[in-house]
């Protein structure tokens, strides 16, 4: 994993996880963490419920366009129900 091509190292990653607004996002840089202190690939998607080649794309996804990369971002599909808080 190229953490230092961002300027990061693996404490950075997990300030990113402990920081992050969204669990997906979170869950996403504590899988970066792991794989930077030799946890492998495999061993993170077998204890998250994840295919291991998720695993393996964020860190190609982080290699390539940096820590933004892993930020979760809503894509697409029915926008979530909210409830108006003032009733008139």
């Amino acid at each position: 994993m190229d953490y230092q091509k961002w300027g990061h190292d693996p404490e950075r990653l997990r300030l990113f996880a402990l920081e992050a607004l969204h669990p997906r996002t979170r869950e996403r840089f504590l899988a970066l963490y792991e794989v930077s202190q030799g946890v492998s690939a495999t061993q993170i998607a077998l204890r998250t419920g994840r295919h291991d080649q998720t695993v393996h794309n964020w860190v190609h996804q982080y290699n390539e366009a940096g820590a933004d990369a892993l930020l979760y971002r809503r894509t697409g599909g029915r926008p979530p129900f909210v409830r108006s808080s003032s009733r008139t």
